[in-house]
């Protein structure tokens, strides 16, 4: 094979913004080695920048004509790129958050930065990646890093026991999804490419086989564990508690979206043919999650474990446009992942400011917090309340977006349950914010009575301001100025050849704007 065509094989151009993060990463490790702990100040700004510029990267490539590289191991489509940028958007911003706890916690900045990248990588690579190795190689990537991330702070027992759970529980979850797809390897008669695995048990004639039922729930099981959808959720309380803060900021955006990825394209091209029986696993797993996760939140009396149950509700609410199966369906997923991108990253960044000036993330202390640190108040205040979907907050548009679309789908009783569960919801996320902002000043907490004084200039700080009000000021103005965003995640969709042969043609469903009029999607609110 002569040169020309091993270039067009590879195509490795299309793997350019992961090659941004490689360098970055290597950019970081050399030079701490050269600079030591002096290094420190600036650092997180270099990872920031390659970061930034990977997410340039991955804009340039938007309607890629050759997306397939490396004989068919990686897509490079528009579904792939709106999730690496999601990816590389939560790791940017949790180095923001990072620089002034990794320092407060004595331990070294440039490590936490390189395993956090190293995790990127992974979470990028598996959003894209379509052959079973490189799915497998990428997760266990991320997974591997996120581990590391967890147990990060040795000396604090609680992220020691989150880590050591975190991986027990993690390598199950990974010995089950891993038998799956070796499953799928042999039904498929030898294949590792998704498309040829989905020929091969086409051909086979084993499509309603029970090996295939089998691999299914494995592979269904791996994917929940990523997404922390219940009854795969164990490991997340646990986890949220004890792991630093803002490893748990990117696991609730950057890991959960990179598992939603994968399951987009491992269920809609290689389980095609089953396609009834995993949208009822999901639906039964959508229902768990968002029962369980808004019920037991309401119970929490520690601001991390809460925002844990609210996460493991979050994938039920996605779960909903999974489940849809149509173009509008997917688009929803990916418009509320970007809008919870940052209202999530809003209230982790508060909880850090937080509990560096007190020490503690108990709900009960933030009592009377307005008086002493509005612009945390505020900030928390905005990020949950968009969180509970109250107008006209982002979170308000993608709760509205997922609900339309699993109507349309005719998921009645999902949608339903949903709405339910969103008022639930609203009680527990709202009485953190009247705790905040009704007290008397009788009853404000011992810690806010001790809150020291507000001052952005101490070393560290300025970058946890940076992502406090960037991430805030999305939250706040995309539920109002949303038609880019909406614009965005159905041309991802739209654009996206995988998802052609599997989303419900739009002529098959009736009353369906929202998928015949994908250009459009703010007259489709209003029709809503």
């Amino acid at each position: 094979m002569d040169f020309a065509n091993l270039a067009s094989q590879l195509n490795a151009g299309t793997i350019l913004p992961e090659g941004i993060v490689i360098v970055t990463l290597l950019g970081v490790l050399i030079v701490d080695l050269i600079l030591g702990r002096t290094s420190s100040r600036w650092i997180g700004y270099l990872a920031i920048a390659g970061l930034l510029a990977s997410i340039v990267a991955l804009y340039l490539q938007w309607d890629n004509p050759n997306p397939i590289s490396f004989s068919g191991e990686f897509n490079s489509d528009d579904l792939s790129i709106i999730f690496r940028g999601i990816v590389a958007l939560s790791a940017a911003v949790t180095i923001l958050m990072s620089i002034r706890y990794v320092e407060q916690s004595g331990t070294a900045l440039a490590e936490f930065i390189a395993i956090l990248l190293t995790a990127t990588l992974g979470g990028m690579f598996l959003s894209g990646a379509s052959e079973l190795v490189m799915i497998f190689i990428s997760l266990e990537t991320l997974s591997i890093s996120s581990y590391l991330l967890t147990g990060y702070t040795k000396r604090d027992p609680r992220s020691n026991e989150a880590a050591l759970k975190y991986l027990l529980i993690g390598a199950s979850s990974t010995a089950v999804f891993l038998y799956g797809v070796s499953l799928l390897y042999g039904l498929s008669g030898g294949q590792t490419e998704l498309n040829a695995i989905a020929n091969g048990i086409s051909g086979a004639n084993v499509g309603q086989s029970l090996g295939l039922v089998i691999a299914l729930v494995f592979v269904i099981a791996g994917i929940g564990f990523k997404i922390s959808a219940a009854p795969f959720h164990q490991w997340t309380p646990d986890v949220y508690e004890g792991a630093p803060t803002p490893v748990i900021a990117f696991l609730s955006v950057g890991s959960k979206a990179a598992g939603f990825a994968l399951a987009i394209r491992l269920l809609t091209t290689t389980f095609s043919l089953v396609a009834d029986e995993w949208r009822f696993v999901f639906t039964a797993l959508a229902v768990l999650s968002m029962i369980l996760g808004n019920v037991v939140a309401l119970a929490q009396t520690s601001m991390k474990r809460m925002l844990a149950y609210s996460s493991i509700a979050q994938a039920g609410f996605v779960m909903i446009g999974l489940i849809a199966g149509t173009e509008a369906g997917y688009a929803s997923m990916v418009f509320y992942l970007l809008v919870y991108l940052f209202m999530n990253l809003c209230g982790f960044t508060c909880i850090i400011l937080f509990s560096l000036r007190t020490g503690t993330d108990q709900i009960a202390e933030y009592s009377g917090l307005y008086q002493k640190d509005p612009l945390l108040t505020l900030g928390l205040s905005i990020s949950l309340l968009s969180l509970g979907g109250i107008p006209p907050l982002a979170g308000f548009f993608g709760k509205i977006y997922l609900f339309w679309a699993g109507w349309q789908a005719g998921l009645y009783g999902l949608v339903l349950l949903g709405l339910v569960t969103s008022v639930v919801s609203i009680y527990y996320y709202i009485r953190v914010v009247k705790m905040m902002v009704v007290k008397e000043p009788q009853e404000m907490s011992d810690a806010v009575k001790n809150y020291p004084e507000v001052r952005w200039n101490l070393p560290g700080l300025r970058p946890l301001q940076v992502g406090l009000v960037v991430t805030l000021i999305a939250t706040s103005i995309a539920g109002i100025l949303s038609n880019p965003l909406f614009k965005l995640a159905n041309n991802s969709i739209s654009h996206t050849e995988m998802l052609q042969a599997t989303t419900v043609n739009s002529t098959q469903l009736s009353a369906m704007p929202l998928a015949t009029s994908a250009t459009n999607p703010t007259k489709q609110l209003k029709a809503f």
